[in-house]
C-alpha cells in the first residue's frame, strides 16, 4: 500500500510570519540595547569628570591651590626672551593633572622634553616645537599621546589625532571631551571669572559662590575638522586657550572668530559635523551633559534648564543667586 504523507515543513505564509515577528523582535531591541549603551557611555563620562575632579582636589591639596586652566606663554610676546622661566608654556589643566591620572611616566617625559638644554631660538620648549622653522623642531611627545580619562566613552570616534601635516607641527596632535569652564568668557577680552583659565591660579577660599555651585569642567567634544581640542597645550582661537582648553558660558568674540552666529554660544545641543558647535558646551549625550561641580561632585544638566543659570554657574564670585537646574 502506498500512502501519501505530507513532508513537515513551512508553507511561504508560516515562513513570512516567522520573519515578520523575527524583524518586530529586533525592532524592539534595538532601541533597548542602544539606550542600554548610551547609559552605559554616559556613567563612564560620569566616572571620568568624578577621577578628574579627585586629581585637581588632591592637587589643590598639595598646591593649596587649583592649577592653571592655560599656563602663561611668557613675558613678553618674544617666548624666546626666556625660555627656561617658562617651560610649561600652554600647558592644559590637564597636563598638570598627569601625577594624579596615574600617568606618571608621560608626564615625566613631557617634563624632561621641556626641561632640554637648548638655544632659545630653536623653542625647543614651546609644546608644539619650532613649526615656523626649517627643519621644524619637534612637539612636545605628549601632544599627540591620547588620555583615555579625558575622553567621553559617548563619543564613539574613539582616539581623535591629527597628522602633524594637518596640525602644521612637528608631532601629531591628541583631543579631549572636556574644557575647563573659564567664566562667562575666558578669553582676553573676557572676564576668566571662572575657576579654570589662562594666566591664573584659583584657591578654594576665592570661589565665594560655593563649590557645590561652581561649575569647573563640562563637555564639548572636538569637530570632525579636529579644528579645536588640543588636550595636553593649546593656544585656542586668541592664545588665550579658549576653544582649545578651556571655554566659557558665552563666548562671543570666539565664536565670531569661526564665522558663527550670536545663537551658537549658550548650552545648547551640537553636532560633532556642525563646525560653529564647537563654539559651546555640548555633549554625546541625550538631553544634556555632565558637569563637574567646584566640590568634585558630578551632576547632569539638561539643555532645557542649564542655559538659564550657566553664566552664573560659570562664575566663581559673582555673588549670584539661582535655583540648581
Amino acid at each position: 500500500m502506498s500512502t501519501n504523507a505530507r513532508r513537515p515543513g513551512f508553507t511561504l505564509i508560516e515562513l513570512l510570519v516567522v520573519i515578520a515577528i523575527i524583524a518586530i523582535l529586533i525592532g524592539l531591541l534595538v532601541p533597548a540595547v542602544q539606550k542600554v549603551r548610551e547609559a552605559a557611555a554616559r556613567t563612564q563620562c560620569q566616572n571620568n569628570l568624578h577621577q578628574i575632579g579627585v586629581a585637581l582636589h588632591n592637587y589643590h591639596g598639595v598646591y593649596k591651590r587649583f592649577p592653571y586652566g592655560v599656563a602663561p606663554s611668557g613675558p613678553t610676546n618674544n617666548p624666546a626672551s626666556s625660555p627656561t622661566a617658562y617651560p610649561y608654556a600652554y600647558w592644559s589643566w590637564m597636563a598638570f593633572m598627569l601625577p594624579y591620572f596615574e600617568q606618571d611616566n608621560l608626564y615625566k617625559q613631557a617634563d624632561a622634553w621641556a626641561h632640554v638644554p637648548t638655544s632659545p631660538e630653536q623653542y625647543r620648549w614651546w609644546p608644539w616645537g619650532g613649526f615656523w622653522l626649517s627643519p621644524m623642531t619637534p612637539a612636545n611627545p605628549a601632544m599627540g599621546t591620547p588620555v583615555k580619562m579625558t575622553q567621553c566613552a559617548a563619543d564613539t570616534r574613539g582616539d581623535l589625532i591629527l597628522p602633524g601635516a594637518s596640525a602644521g607641527i612637528n608631532g601629531t596632535v591628541a583631543f579631549t571631551s572636556y574644557l575647563g569652564v573659564s567664566g562667562i568668557s575666558g578669553d582676553n577680552a573676557g572676564d576668566r571669572g571662572g575657576i579654570l583659565s589662562y594666566n591664573r591660579t584659583v584657591k578654594m577660599a576665592d570661589i565665594t559662590d560655593g563649590t557645590s555651585n561652581t561649575l569647573l569642567v563640562g563637555e564639548r567634544p572636538p569637530s570632525s575638522d579636529l579644528y579645536y581640542g588640543w588636550w595636553f597645550a593649546g593656544a585656542g582661537y586668541d592664545g588665550s586657550g579658549t576653544g582649545d582648553i578651556v571655554l566659557g558660558a558665552r563666548d562671543l568674540n570666539y565664536a565670531a572668530s569661526l564665522g558663527c552666529p550670536s545663537t551658537k554660544v549658550g548650552f545648547q545641543p551640537g553636532n560633532p559635523n556642525v563646525f560653529c558647535d564647537q563654539a559651546h558646551f555640548w555633549s554625546m549625550h541625550t538631553g544634556g551633559s555632565n558637569w563637574l561641580m567646584g566640590d568634585g561632585s558630578v551632576r547632569f544638566i539638561s539643555y532645557s534648564t542649564g542655559d538659564q543659570v550657566l553664566p552664573q554657574m560659570a562664575t566663581r564670585s559673582g555673588g549670584e543667586t539661582y535655583n540648581n537646574p
